[in-house]
């Protein structure tokens, strides 16, 4: 077992968040600008399109979201538009394997859950390293949880 990171500790997959903000961003500025250059548009129309600007960015900024908080009392998943607490005693098993979009939990309920906040996409090797950390933390919370005392 590798030795688990100092906790709190935030997982965010950052490469994918700064290409999402970075394009979100351009794209309203340039349609914004386009708005504002066509000179046959009604007010009403431009104000549409700066709409339609910051609903894209919007869309964005929410596929951003997703982050794995990892504390003393247990891990916080937050995805596109969830949120779920975990106690560290309700995760079985951290999984991410070949070809998965991003980490499962194994859940004590017998479910599963996507802790999108760590994939593979653009930083495989980050992933891994992340995943790696927090199924040590894992391990690390079951195996010294005062249970067996």
């Amino acid at each position: 077992m590798s030795e688990p990171p100092a906790l709190p500790v935030t997982f965010r997959p950052s490469r994918t968040r700064a290409i999402l903000h970075a394009l979100g961003a351009a794209s309203f500025v340039v349609i914004t600008i386009v708005a504002l250059l066509l000179a046959g548009l009604s007010p009403g129309e431009k104000a549409s399109f700066v709409f339609t600007g910051a609903l894209f960015w919007a869309v964005l900024w929410l596929l951003a979201r997703p982050k794995v908080v990892a504390d003393t009392e247990g891990v916080t998943v937050v995805n596109v538009a969830r949120s779920r607490r975990l106690s560290w005693a309700e995760i079985v098993r951290v999984n991410l394997r070949p070809g998965d979009p991003w980490v499962f939990l194994d859940l004590t309920d017998g479910t599963s859950l996507a802790a999108m906040g760590i994939q593979p996409g653009i930083a495989k090797q980050s992933a891994i390293r992340d995943a790696k950390a927090l199924r040590a933390l894992t391990e690390s919370a079951t195996h010294s949880s005062p249970a067996g005392d």
